[in-house]
């Protein structure tokens, strides 16, 4: 079975070994069919500490590192720059 993959943007790197990445999902509601905008955040571990805040970067899903750390960095896709 394939493990599951998101594309998102580090919106934190300040734990430890960890990231905070923001994934938007648009979707269309489905009475008013409106297009709408879905943001969730999920805790990856980031072993080499190689990401910054702003960068793109592709997760991967894994096993559980801890209660809310169930993703781990497999690329980093773009790297933010100011």
């Amino acid at each position: 079975m394939a493990k599951k993959e998101r594309i998102g943007i580090v919106v934190s790197n300040k734990p430890q070994k960890t990231i905070v990445v923001a994934i938007q999902t648009r979707y269309q509601h489905p009475k008013y069919g409106k297009i709408l905008i879905k943001t969730k955040r999920y805790m990856a571990h980031d072993e080499e500490k190689k990401c910054n805040s702003g960068d793109l970067v592709l997760l991967e899903e894994s096993p559980p590192f801890s209660r809310h750390k169930k993703w781990i960095l497999k690329k980093v896709l773009q790297i933010y720059e100011k």
